[in-house]
């Protein structure tokens, strides 16, 4: 058998292997030393290519599709820098918990540390952001499949458990790469079944007796982090059963009409209201709060119990009382069937806070709806009510984030994501287009211009080959704005080293891309032009014209009218 054959032999066993855990998409980044990787993918009848230009694009567009999926999902590159490029994506997939299967190609060790071409060390190349480094033999001959076969087993085994994430497996090649022929013999499956931790183990019985005790007997409050892995409705009974507020997060999934506040951050921002409400008891589950308001609640919490299994350190403070490391649903199941309900006459500390969230609610929007002018809240709040049922918004880290927190109102049918693993800018038009080419309803995308221009490449590449709709709402405040709210604002260098204005032409960008693109003037538009775009189909973007001093006017505004609306609460 000759070499090309042999390594297409090898790689072909490796594919079959991940396959049969259930990936069905991987992305491909074009290079020769990952030849038979490329073809071992391509041919493989259960795999859904996605060819990319540049391999960071391709790692977070996977990240995209992987969160979408829920599933694991490939990325294949050549060696060199070319695999150095997928290490963004990487961090963000380990910080997260998305599982990843990063096959990059690499020169034979004999030509490590030579200066042959485009040759460097990748052992170990991503540190120890993979679940694990699996480096398979260099193809030899056919019997060498079978070991490609035993290091899919070990792939796949070490991306899930509790903490799902990436694995790197370094595949060598001799030349050449090219197999003689379209067929090659591939060992068949040995169908014995791969060990691997439960996902969401359940929580030890003593741990729930004394969550039980230490619930029952407090005032609280349940903050609902980013959980983009799990659905924790569960979560959300607990706190009705036990008459506290839900604070949560859109990206929680929790953020529900039926469940939690309206308007939890505008309360939690109101010194005197927290003085006020101040509660025995946080419950947080989930990851680290986003906002400044809500990680200084968690912050002054007399007690503070954190919940998670998922999230790098959900409590990197070390502030709580006490660290569960659990599945918060599972938890809660257990909990809600030891907790008597709340009898009717007990409801008082609920209530309050339910009354001032309609009060600070009813502030918030009077002031976001004064003005026609777009703004960043504004455009957050309408956007997340006028994407379809079943859609996903996938939101953007910086400011969009941020407000989205802020101004969504509690709302069913809609999947919140965020890259929040890492909090970066990179990659998230990638990420986009990866949940988007998912096909798992519509989706649409709240990205600040700097995001976008920081990913604008993957916006060139895929522009008119991705077949994929996908709403791009960019609110353009033409700079980094977030950091006149931070500490730098008062630096006489801020606005060089980081707002960093730009005065890019977003529509010639997007015909250069062969995208759709249309400027909002009016917030009142928002929601036809929404439905004019998810009708025209195809990538679109929606440039909104979000002035930044506008925008924290308009924030001061709202403070100012939800803490009247609180006076004397």
């Amino acid at each position: 058998m000759a070499t090309g054959d042999v390594s297409l032999a090898c790689a072909a066993a490796l594919i079959d292997e991940l396959v049969a855990s259930g990936m069905r998409h991987a992305c491909v980044s074009p290079g020769s030393r990952s030849t038979p990787l490329a073809l071992a993918l391509e041919r493989h009848a259960g795999v859904t290519v996605h060819v990319h230009l540049d391999e960071r694009s391709s790692a977070f567009f996977a990240v995209g599709l992987a969160k979408a999926l829920r599933r694991p999902v490939a990325v294949a590159c050549t060696s060199g820098t070319a695999a150095a490029e997928l290490f963004p994506a990487v961090i963000e997939a380990s910080q997260a918990r998305v599982p990843l299967f990063l096959l990059t190609g690499d020169r034979p060790p004999r030509l490590r540390g030579t200066g042959a071409n485009q040759t460097i060390d990748q052992l170990r190349l991503f540190g120890a952001y993979p679940r694990a480094y699996l480096s398979p033999p260099v193809p030899g001959s056919g019997d060498d499949a079978l070991a490609w076969r035993r290091i899919g087993r070990e792939a796949v085994a070490a991306s899930g458990g509790p903490q799902p994430g990436p694995v790197h497996i370094n595949c060598s090649f001799e030349e050449p790469l090219v197999p003689t022929g379209l067929v090659v013999d591939v060992p068949e499956r040995d169908t014995a079944r791969v060990e691997r931790s439960d996902r969401n183990p359940e929580p030890l019985a003593a741990d729930v007796d004394r969550a039980a005790r230490e619930l029952s007997s407090a005032r609280g409050v349940v903050v609902a982090g980013s959980n983009w892995w799990v659905a924790p409705g569960e979560v959300a009974l607990l706190a009705q059963r036990l008459g506290w507020p839900l604070l949560a997060e859109p990206t929680s999934g929790l953020r529900r009409p039926e469940w939690a506040l309206a308007a939890g951050q505008s309360l939690i921002a109101s010194t005197a209201f927290v003085e006020a409400h101040r509660p025995d008891l946080v419950l947080q589950v989930g990851a680290t709060p986003t906002t400044r308001a809500s990680q200084a609640f968690v912050a002054a919490a007399r007690r503070l119990l954190v919940v998670d299994l998922f999230h790098p350190d959900p409590d990197p403070e070390r502030r709580a009382t006490w660290r569960l490391a659990a599945d918060p649903d599972r938890l809660a199941s257990e909990l809600v069937g030891r907790l008597q309900p709340l009898e009717p006459a007990s409801g008082g500390w609920l209530a309050s806070w339910q009354d001032a969230d309609a009060r600070a609610r009813r502030a918030m929007d009077e002031v976001l709806d004064a003005t026609d002018e777009p703004t960043e809240l504004s455009l957050a709040r309408d956007l997340a009510a006028s994407v379809p049922e079943g859609g996903t918004l996938f939101v953007g880290n910086s400011t969009p984030v941020r407000d989205l927190d802020v101004a969504m109102a509690p709302r069913d049918g809609l999947q919140v994501v965020a890259n929040r693993g890492a909090s970066g800018i990179d990659g998230l038009v990638s990420t986009a287009l990866g949940i988007a080419t998912a096909g798992t309803g519509p989706t649409v995308a709240l990205i600040g211009d700097l995001s976008l221009l920081y990913d604008a490449g993957a916006l060139l590449w895929n522009g008119q080959r991705l077949l994929s709709d996908l709403l791009l709402v960019v609110p353009n405040n033409r700079g980094g704005a977030i950091f006149g709210s931070l500490d730098q604002r008062d630096l006489p260098e801020r606005d060089r080293l980081f707002i960093t204005p730009q005065d890019v032409d977003l529509a010639a960008l997007s015909a250069a891309a062969g995208v759709g693109h249309v400027r909002l003037e009016r917030t009142s538009d928002l929601a036809n032009v929404v439905g004019e775009a998810r009708a025209a189909g195809g990538i679109r973007v929606i440039e909104v014209p979000t002035p930044a001093e506008r925008s924290r006017r308009q924030r001061i505004d709202v403070r100012a009218a939800v803490d009247i609306a609180l006076a004397g609460h």
